[in-house]
């Protein structure tokens, strides 16, 4: 308590007290410098000793302020500090000699020298030893960390937290062997196989991975290794965000999922990703979700001549447009960013606004993608996916709209729900489209989950981890391919260029990931336990929920099983079967007149005896509105019946009133 008192003081108290300890240092060397250069003749100073002294520290003092000396914070102390204090003692040596010249006063040779070497060691020292009783006081009242990484970033990482007090740093770890062993900054560099015992001798609860450069794959392998540590692992940014000064290197972040999966991105191929875009007007739908408005993030930065960000949400609009305009500089650029409120339902609006600008590329990412959602809204969710496409598509044969790239997924492959089932459908509707002669190329990307969108799992378990559980996962065996969203981003981008006209392309997810595994993994990442029958006492348990309406146990990308590969490794070319346009317009003016009436379950039927593969796993009807209904008519049907039923019991009721 006393030391947090010391370091509470006002600043000008305390550089009151230190110029006070320089007063005291200087003194002491030249009371010692005396003795040893004089032959310890001077126990006590004669008055012209002492006239020398006080005059040499009133001269010395100022000179000290104007070098500096007293704006350096002393617990921050480097090498500029250090310095800082030659260059004084030089001047007060010098102003020591000057004046004993002066005043005649006579001093041996080895006195000023002396006295410079008594000043350096105890005007260093005591700020040396202020430093490192200042981190001592601060860092015990702090968690114990260790630094996965004895390289720059770690060693820039130990100076950081060394100097703010927010972890106390007692260990370094790193897999070189040249290092290990070595104090950097007065903390030892230990084998990483010696974490688990030193993890309990130093009480760590927190380690920080300092390996930026480090590839994924390695990334994962360090992450795997510590998995079973009772220990909360957190990363420091990566190069790029350091380098463009987005953030600190003492700024920790929670594991990303990225490193959980362990997949390096494969670098875009520039040529196909300008193919659509460079000079060109592109336009966007659902410009604001979570796809749309990475791929507009990416896009912007691909020089098109004019960006056109459509979206229905006007706040969604205004924080994308506010966001590119700020960190793409779009006022002194030649790219010129449109925001525009619009709905893909309305025919109108689309034909004016692809006319208007003359559009040339559109990536259509509008659409209800959440499938419990869509599941209890089947009207809008089938008027929304397939007719927002169609109408867009429309629009763009009639504008002579040169590429058309179609957001889907790969729920439309033998679809289990309503939302898997409108989006495969939207596909044919591009396909049929395809078939007839029109100047549109149009081409539609599959893939699975993206890490960080809306409705996405790691942000509800973080969000579920942090509130103390439990976390909810529908079945112990669900899987999913994930992908990062500017990865599939630009794979998608990448499509246009590859497309012929009708394509289906689908994306290299990787290796499927088991949901209750990730969950189990990112909990124990956090530094928590799992609460279960082996461990009642743990910390989160997983609650499973069962499945959701129309969600599956795994998702597919392929609806055959033929697939060709392109020029680029994660972008494959699907063998899939059309539909001819006459069949697709009559389905659609079926649904068309079902949803005009509001009928979902006709909607349902239309979609169950389409060419879809649509197969629900439940029987009944989910829609909320009607159920409502359905549940109403019920109620008025048992109330008939019961009318009914009284007038049956008394026959001759209306005799006896007579």
């Amino acid at each position: 308590m006393t030391e947090l008192k010391l370091l509470s003081l006002p600043r000008p108290i305390k550089r009151l007290v230190i110029i006070a300890s320089d007063l005291i240092i200087l003194s002491l060397s030249f009371w010692i410098a005396l003795n040893l250069g004089q032959n310890f003749s001077h126990l006590f100073f004669n008055l012209e000793e002492l006239a020398l002294l006080l005059g040499t520290l009133t001269l010395s003092i100022p000179v000290f302020i104007r070098l500096g000396l007293y704006r350096a914070i002393v617990r921050f102390m480097g090498i500029e500090a250090a310095y800082a204090v030659i260059k004084a003692m030089l001047f007060s040596t010098t102003i020591l000699a000057l004046l004993s010249i002066m005043g005649k006063v006579e001093l041996s040779l080895p006195v000023p020298l002396i006295f410079l070497a008594i000043g350096l060691l105890l005007l260093g020292g005591t700020r040396f030893a202020v430093r490192l009783w200042y981190r001592h006081a601060t860092q015990k009242q702090h968690d114990p960390l260790a630094i996965y990484g004895a390289g720059n970033s770690g060693t820039q990482l130990l100076i950081a937290l060394q100097n703010s007090g927010q972890y106390n740093p007692v260990i370094l770890l790193d897999d070189d062997s040249s290092l290990q062993g070595l104090l950097i900054h007065g903390v030892k560099v230990h084998k990483p196989a010696e974490l688990p015992k030193l993890a309990v001798s130093h009480n760590i609860k927190h380690l920080a991975l300092a390996m930026p450069s480090e590839s994924r794959i390695r990334r994962k392998e360090i992450i795997d290794s510590l998995e079973t540590l009772p220990i909360r692992i957190m990363s420091v940014p990566n190069l790029a965000d350091l380098v463009k000064n987005n953030s600190k290197i003492a700024e920790f972040r929670d594991i990303e999922i990225e490193d959980l999966l362990g997949r390096e991105p494969v670098q875009p191929n520039k040529e196909l990703m300008q193919a659509c875009i460079a000079n060109k007007v592109v336009m966007v739908t659902g410009a604001g979700g979570s796809i749309g408005s990475e791929l507009c993030r990416q896009i912007i930065q691909l020089q098109p001549s004019h960006l056109l960000l459509f979206e229905q949400n006007e706040h969604s609009l205004y924080q994308l447009s506010r966001e590119l305009t700020h960190t793409h500089n779009v006022e002194n650029s030649t790219v010129r960013l449109i925001p525009l409120l619009g709905n893909t339902l309305e025919k109108n609006c689309l034909n004016a606004t692809i006319k208007a600008f003359n559009v040339q590329t559109i990536y259509h990412a509008a659409a209800y993608k959440h499938v419990p959602m869509v599941e209890h809204n089947i009207i809008e969710g089938v008027r929304n996916n397939v007719f927002g496409t169609l109408y867009v598509a429309q629009a763009a044969v009639e504008a002579n709209v040169e590429t058309f790239i179609l957001v889907s997924t790969d729920k439309a492959v033998r679809p289990t729900n309503v939302m898997g089932a409108s989006k495969r459908l939207s596909e044919l509707v591009l396909q049929g489209l395809a078939q007839q002669e029109n100047n549109t190329c149009f081409c539609m990307v599959r893939f699975g989950n993206v890490l960080g969108s809306s409705g996405s799992v790691v942000p509800l378990f973080r969000e579920q981890i942090a509130k103390g559980g439990p976390i909810t996962v529908t079945h112990p065996q669900i899987i999913r391919y994930f992908m990062t969203i500017p990865e599939a981003a630009q794979l998608v981008l990448q499509t246009g260029a590859l497309a012929t006209g009708g394509d289906v392309f689908v994306l290299d997810m990787g290796k499927p990931v088991k949901i209750a595994d990730l969950a189990r993994k990112m909990v124990h990442l956090m530094g928590l336990t799992l609460r279960d029958q082996n461990s009642p006492n743990g910390d989160i348990d997983i609650q499973f929920t069962g499945l959701r309406a129309g969600e599956k146990l795994f998702e597919e990308l392929l609806i055959d099983c033929g697939v060709n590969h392109t020029q680029h490794p994660r972008i494959m070319r699907a063998q899939e079967h059309a539909l001819p346009w006459p069949n697709l317009e009559t389905l659609l003016n079926q649904l068309r007149n079902a949803i005009d009436e509001h009928d979902a379950q006709k909607v349902r039927d239309l979609l169950l005896s389409s060419d879809l593969n649509y197969q629900p796993k439940n029987t009944e009807l989910s829609d909320l509105i009607y159920c409502q209904a359905s549940e109403k008519i019920k109620q008025l049907a048992n109330s008939s019946d019961a009318v009914i039923e009284l007038f049956s019991e008394q026959p001759n009721r209306k005799e006896q009133v007579g």
